[in-house]
């Protein structure tokens, strides 16, 4: 079983037991979230693709954790000019695994 899934403006390919780090969603730990725009759905015999969602099809997720990524930083420099400005940020995710689809 297969499935492709767009949530916080990126698409990505599920199965059961997968986990993923996604944008970052308001639910709490140990609690289900119910992925409802599902483009593609494979359960090996047959194949659905949406226009542009595959009506009724649902994945089920598990929060695993919320949490921040590691820091990026961002440098501007203008040589000559004494000017640079440095900037961190951390982006924060949400750890799923995929339960059923």
């Amino acid at each position: 079983m297969l499935a492709v899934i767009k949530t916080g403006g990126k698409q990505y390919t599920v199965e059961p037991g997968k986990k993923l780090k996604i944008e970052k969603l308001e639910a709490e730990v140990g609690k289900e979230v119910i992925f409802d725009q599902v483009l593609l759905l494979d359960n090996g015999k047959k194949l659905e693709i949406g226009e542009p969602l595959v009506e009724g099809a649902k994945v089920v997720g598990k929060v695993i954790q919320q949490g921040k990524a590691k820091k990026v930083i961002a440098l501007r420099y203008k040589a000559k000019k004494r000017v640079s400005v440095k900037k961190g940020h951390r982006q924060k995710f949400t750890e799923v695994e995929i339960t059923k689809i």
